[in-house]
């Protein structure tokens, strides 16, 4: 059975950062923590009011894992703003997770409809994959709309799994996880691959981390929470154990 890969989303560290200037901590050097541990990716979520990963920051990360860690994926999040899609091109990771925004938000919380928002990702994933960058859009676990998506051009679909997470340890948890477990079933039978994130941990995991359809997690919130208890390290390695690895 193939495992899921794990993508650490280093976004809380540069908050973290921020909220005191300087460079402490260093990106660079946590993504190497992650690595190091036995991460396969790394994820960035450059916001247009830079509250935590800056423009600047996306291109030393780049470069610093060229460098140091070949072989390992950046994912660059993002909305599908003009100036934020030009870095990605520039910078071409990996992949480009598609995420759409709702000004003020907390968090990402909702995938796009596509439906409405199909010729939108049409125009910004043509050119993303004319670059070899593969694309995933964000996408609510609805199973019924999941198989829409391939109209889109996106090779790859991401469930926002915050609905998933919050009903673990709940009587819902066993309806959620029968729907995220039919979203990836619909995807795969539509031709298109499955990440999956949002406030997924080394508990919750358990309910999806065996699908062989599902190829990859993408975890921030959790990790550093968990790493403030246990470190760096060993959090990501509990995610991976999780995951079967």
């Amino acid at each position: 059975m193939a495992h899921a890969k794990l993508s650490v989303n280093i976004n809380k560290y540069a908050l973290l950062r921020n909220s005191r200037g300087h460079d402490q901590p260093s990106l660079t050097a946590s993504a190497s923590v992650c690595i190091a541990a036995g991460a396969h990716g790394i994820t960035v979520h450059p916001r247009l009011d830079q509250r935590h990963v800056r423009f600047d920051d996306v291109p030393v990360l780049a470069a610093h894992l060229t460098a140091h860690h070949p072989g390992i994926e950046l994912n660059i999040e993002c909305q599908d703003d003009p100036d934020l899609l030009a870095m990605v091109r520039e910078i071409r990771p990996h992949q480009c997770t598609l995420v759409p925004v709702t000004p003020g938000e907390v968090t990402s919380d909702h995938g796009y409809d596509p439906v409405a928002d199909r010729d939108r990702l049409r125009a910004v994933i043509e050119p993303l994959k004319a670059l070899g960058i593969r694309t995933s859009c964000f996408a609510d676990a609805e199973p019924a709309q999941i198989p829409l998506f391939a109209d889109t051009g996106t090779d790859r679909i991401e469930l926002y799994t915050g609905p998933y997470a919050w009903a673990w340890g709940t009587p819902e948890q066993a309806a959620w996880v029968a729907r995220l477990r039919a979203c990836i079933t619909a995807a795969r039978d539509a031709g298109l691959g499955v990440n999956a994130g949002h406030d997924l941990d080394r508990h919750n995991l358990a309910g999806i981390a065996d699908h062989d359809g599902l190829d990859e997690v993408s975890i921030g919130h959790a990790q550093i929470c968990r790493a403030l208890e246990v470190g760096t390290t060993q959090s990501v390695k509990e995610l991976l154990a999780a995951l079967g690895w």
